[in-house]
């Protein structure tokens, strides 16, 4: 055995004795209460034939996009796509990505200089964190959705100012001060950064994320939009100025050095972006459940401890992942699909069960899940 094979099987081991070996698993059949697919779009009929319907429109399209977008990549349906997203989310430019993983780390590794600042809550993405890791700016994390402690490392900042955050948290589902971060990004002339990939399509004027809902378009510097979630297909977004586009071309190393979407998945993009407007009902009806939920929740469930249900994501905290994972394999016996999110995902002693509503749930699946759980 070579050395690297042993370090491998030294870390795995070390992993799998700690309980906290990952391994993939096929879709299971249960109740989905886990996935991200919030309106259900990933399984919809009709954006499914729409898409098809933008593919066979298009005869001569290519099967793959052949490169990166500075070499062979680009093409006129990308730089249109981008063009009637910009519109859509009310701003003056946008930059497709291959994923929102892609787009946080490209923006945040890239635009932050040296002798910046770039202050993050502590809960972000792994995403962002990774972005954050990989700029040369100091970087330094506040507490989680603390306007006090923000201010604080906002008077102490040198160099241009970034402060990231997302606007729906995807562990706790509570949603950021939006409002109060943005007065405090212009009063210390900072730019606000907000991750929208769990707000997208759940929130505002045609799903059109938290900040559109709150009218603060103007006032935050870039959003990052993700498809995987809500919108059921696949990439990201990043909207901002037409400057931060061109700056991103050039210094995103995300973008810059991997090959651009196909043409397929661009028309997937651009059919589930028409096809928002006509999924108002959908968006009602997921924040009917959630709000039934909430009441269920309160009325039924009092002694347990949950984290926020501002949005389709609430978290029952069920401290330490052995009792975590016991918990969740309970509920997949009864039917529903829920996972643990254990230790060093969420903090030791804040493991939970991640519950994520959706369009298709219903009243009576969600009533026969408090019900089991109440007899745990």
């Amino acid at each position: 055995m070579i050395r690297a094979d042993k370090t491998i099987d030294d870390l795995l081991e070390k992993r799998r004795s700690a309980g906290l070996l990952r391994t993939l698993k096929k879709p299971t059949g249960l109740i989905d209460f886990c996935s991200n697919d919030y309106l259900g779009l990933a399984q919809s009929a009709v954006l499914r034939q729409r898409i098809e319907q933008a593919v066979a429109g298009q005869p001569a399209l290519l099967n793959g996009s052949t490169g990166s977008r500075l070499l062979a990549g680009n093409s006129a349906l990308a730089e249109e796509l981008e063009t009637e997203m910009a519109v859509f989310h009310q701003t003056e430019a946008a930059l497709v990505f291959n994923s929102g993983y892609d787009a946080n780390v490209g923006l945040l590794a890239s635009l932050p200089q040296r002798g910046d600042t770039l202050l993050t809550d502590e809960l972000i993405h792994a995403s962002m964190i990774d972005g954050a890791r990989l700029s040369i700016a100091h970087r330094f994390k506040f507490r989680h959705n603390d306007l006090a402690d923000l201010e604080d490392r906002l008077k102490r900042a040198t160099g241009t100012v970034y402060v990231a955050i997302e606007s729906v948290y995807s562990m706790d589902g509570d949603l950021a001060p939006l409002p109060e971060i943005a007065a405090l990004c212009e009063r210390y002339e900072a730019a606000l950064l907000v991750d929208e990939a769990h707000a997208t399509g759940v929130f505002g004027p045609n799903g059109g994320g938290l900040v559109q809902a709150l009218g603060l378009q103007n006032r935050v510097f870039a959003r990052v939009h993700t498809f995987g979630k809500a919108l059921g297909v696949h990439g990201a977004v990043v909207v901002g100025s037409a400057p931060l586009r061109d700056f991103l071309i050039n210094f995103a190393r995300s973008f810059v050095y991997s090959t651009a979407l196909p043409p397929h998945s661009l028309l997937a993009i651009r059919s589930v972006y028409r096809f928002l407007p006509e999924c108002e009902a959908l968006i009602r009806q997921l924040h009917a459940l959630r709000r039934h939920c909430q009441q269920q929740i309160q009325d039924q469930l009092p002694a347990m401890e949950w984290t926020s249900a501002e949005s389709p994501i609430l978290g029952l905290i069920v401290p330490g992942n052995d009792a975590c994972r016991a918990v969740a394999a309970r509920l997949q016996q009864a039917g529903f699909d829920i996972r643990p999110i254990l230790s060093p995902t969420v903090p030791v002693g804040r493991e939970r069960l991640r519950i994520c509503l959706h369009a298709f749930n219903s009243e009576p699946e969600i009533d026969s899940l408090v019900r089991v759980l109440q007899t745990l």
